[in-house]
């Protein structure tokens, strides 16, 4: 490989702390996000290219990041979602067979600007105790104040909508025609594995934009409906929210992952929260409270499920708790054939402990088929 000159570059947060390193990925520029770490050893291509990360500057806990490469069999999406990379040590060569190009050539062909060399230990232990908030990453050193005014310009992440910015804009279809059982997905920011494990439990699945109608949906004649993860504040998606309710009120097996998940609850009037940090990684401990069995789980979210709202709430029932800081993991609804989770089985960090969550779904849609 033929190196080029590091550009220096800077990260700066909005309360005005540096962290200096250098330019990777594309080597100049400006990125603007908010900054939040994933504590996950593995897996960071699948982490850029999850639409739950977009608008997210993402700094990895890992102190070795690209050293496996990148590999076209291991996306979320068909492109980055991350706004931005931060990391310790950078690897521009890689030592997998398996692996088709190196990490950076890869963040170049997306456009996607980081920084390395950064004390990222530091960094994460100030946003575990400061919280997750808005940053920039820029080489743009010679103008720092003007860097510092657009950065101070950036909205928050709280009621902030995103779904509208990562969900596919015409419906389409995943799986065998033929396939015993169909399900409608609402995208709000879908992840493919969570498709391929509907496909492959004999779905026929039909994807469609985050603002369908119900109707719409209902045309599709599915026999159970899917609402899928997503990034942003859930809160704004008032239409989705009410699309949800007349899915929840139709009675048909439904199951929600992460976002989805929040959409079910604030269709019964639970509120969500913004979390300090929110929960990023694949090592998150659940404790499945029907089964008291636990779960090693893999997290990416940075809002939450109100547990007090919830438990005030006649029509819903907890039925996954977050072992770090008793949030609320997961929900069912009580009089109707709908549950969901915050967290997202088909990562499979457990490597299996989570994946029984898709044949309950499908366990539900075979009862009402029969």
């Amino acid at each position: 490989m033929i190196y080029q000159k590091r550009k220096k570059a800077l990260l700066l947060l909005e309360d005005g702390t540096k962290f200096w390193g250098k330019a990777i990925g594309n080597l100049s520029g400006t990125s603007f996000g908010e900054v939040c770490f994933n504590t996950g050893m593995t897996g960071y291509q699948e982490i850029f290219t999850d639409p739950s990360y977009f608008g997210q500057i993402m700094v990895t806990t890992n102190a070795h990041i690209g050293n496996y490469g990148t590999s076209a069999e291991e996306v979320e999406s068909d492109s980055i979602k991350i706004a931005g990379l931060v990391c310790k040590n950078f690897s521009y060569n890689y030592s997998r067979p398996k692996a088709d190009f190196p990490l950076e050539e890869f963040m170049q062909k997306h456009e996607l600007l980081g920084i390395s060399d950064v004390d990222t230990r530091a960094l994460v232990s100030y946003i575990r105790d400061n919280g997750a908030m808005n940053a920039v990453i820029t080489t743009e050193i010679d103008n720092i104040e003007e860097v510092k005014e657009k950065l101070a310009a950036q909205p928050s992440m709280k009621g902030l909508e995103l779904a509208s910015k990562v969900s596919t804009k015409k419906a389409y279809t995943i799986g065998n025609s033929d396939a015993t059982f169909k399900v409608a997905a609402l995208d709000l920011g879908v992840k493919k594995n969570i498709l391929r494990n509907l496909s492959a439990r004999n779905c026929f699945i039909k994807v469609f934009p985050y603002n369908t109608s119900f109707e719409e949906l209902n045309e599709f004649n599915p026999d159970g409906f899917f609402l899928s993860n997503g990034p942003g504040d859930p809160e704004p998606l008032v239409s989705v929210i009410e699309t949800a309710k007349k899915i929840i009120a139709s009675n048909k097996p439904t199951f929600g992952i992460c976002l989805g998940h929040q959409i079910i609850a604030l269709a019964h009037g639970v509120n969500t929260f913004k979390m300090h940090n929110g929960h990023r990684g694949i090592n998150h401990p659940v404790l499945n409270l029907s089964t008291k069995c636990g779960e090693i789980t893999s997290q990416n979210h940075g809002f939450a499920v109100s547990r007090e709202a919830l438990e005030k709430n006649e029509s819903l029932e907890i039925t996954h708790v977050h072992l770090n800081d008793n949030t609320v993991a997961g929900l069912k609804v009580k009089d109707k054939n709908c549950f969901s989770v915050q967290y997202h089985p088909e990562a499979s960090p457990g490597p299996n402990d989570s994946l029984y969550l898709f044949d309950q779904f499908l366990e539900n849609i075979k009862k009402v088929k029969s």
